[in-house]
């Protein structure tokens, strides 16, 4: 491929990355309080209550975007992607003047970066764009990981039918490769959750690692889970001992695994099969 048509491609990826990750922003926001209500919902159900929530509609895509301080409808100018963020609104609410997260543009940031290289290191092709899909469920479940220690269903689940239905072409792996990474990324974690908790009778990790970890191996193929696990283990570890001993975290305060999984998962992406041969590679 001619390194222009390259260039193109890579930066076209890279402005649709910009505009999805905004409305990643609006997806790790109102996801989990749109879980939150149909939790209460099912609840008020089960004890034959009336349903006391809110009467307004809270989707994805309704009600529009606003300041959650003063309420400000946010307008199509204050909403592009960096730009608004530094250059109109200055980090401040035009309505209130109360400053808006650094993460905003820095999910932003990330999703067109990531996609721009998803695109220049697969080109414009099935596996650059599955990569990318890739990259924006794992960046939304990321954050939403990191507020709530709750990995959506309706994020993971799809995703794993997502990578088995991808390699049903053999886009990443074979489809066999694919089904036993699903299989053998959920039982893993599953198995450790287990002799975890057998041990010290806690919970050392919530379900939706599994199915994380199942919709990676679905993806990548089992060839990859070592990596992944190893990947994620050492960086989460590294994390967790900084946090503790900077930020006086409380070693009895949970600390989300999702995170360290999808980080791996991108890393073994791009770089999974070079890693896993330089590893053979060391072995005598």
């Amino acid at each position: 491929m001619q390194p222009e048509t390259l260039w193109i491609a890579s930066s076209i990826a890279g402005l649709l990355g910009l505009c999805v990750g905004s409305f990643l922003n609006v997806v790790i926001h109102r996801l989990p309080l749109m879980m939150e209500r149909e939790w209460h919902v099912q609840c008020a159900e089960l004890r034959g209550e009336a349903s006391s929530e809110p009467t307004e509609i809270l989707t994805l895509a309704r009600p529009r975007s606003r300041c959650p301080a003063c309420g400000h409808k946010i307008s199509a100018v204050e909403n592009i992607p960096l730009v608004s963020y530094f250059l109109i609104l200055r980090g401040k609410c035009s309505g209130c003047g109360t400053s808006i997260s650094l993460r905003y543009p820095i999910i932003e940031l990330a999703s067109g970066l990531l996609s721009a290289y998803a695109i220049w290191h697969f080109g414009p092709t099935t596996q650059g764009a599955g990569a990318v899909i890739l990259i924006w469920a794992l960046l939304a479940l990321t954050c939403i990981d990191i507020d709530t220690q709750l990995l959506p269903d309706s994020i993971t689940l799809p995703l794993l039918w997502l990578g088995l239905l991808a390699n049903l072409w053999g886009i990443y792996t074979s489809l066999d490769n694919s089904v036993i990474g699903a299989v053998a990324g959920y039982l893993s974690l599953w198995s450790i959750f287990w002799l975890f908790k057998l041990a010290t009778g806690k919970e050392g990790m919530g379900y939706g690692d599994f199915k994380l970890l199942a919709a990676l191996g679905a993806w990548l193929g089992w060839s990859l889970l070592p990596a992944i696990v190893l990947l994620s283990s050492v960086v989460g570890a590294v994390v967790g001992i900084t946090l503790i001993m900077v930020s006086k975290h409380g070693r009895n305060v949970p600390i989300p695994f999702g995170p360290y999984l999808a980080a791996a998962g991108v890393i073994a992406l791009f770089w999974g099969q070079q890693l896993t041969r330089g590893y053979l590679d060391l072995l005598p």
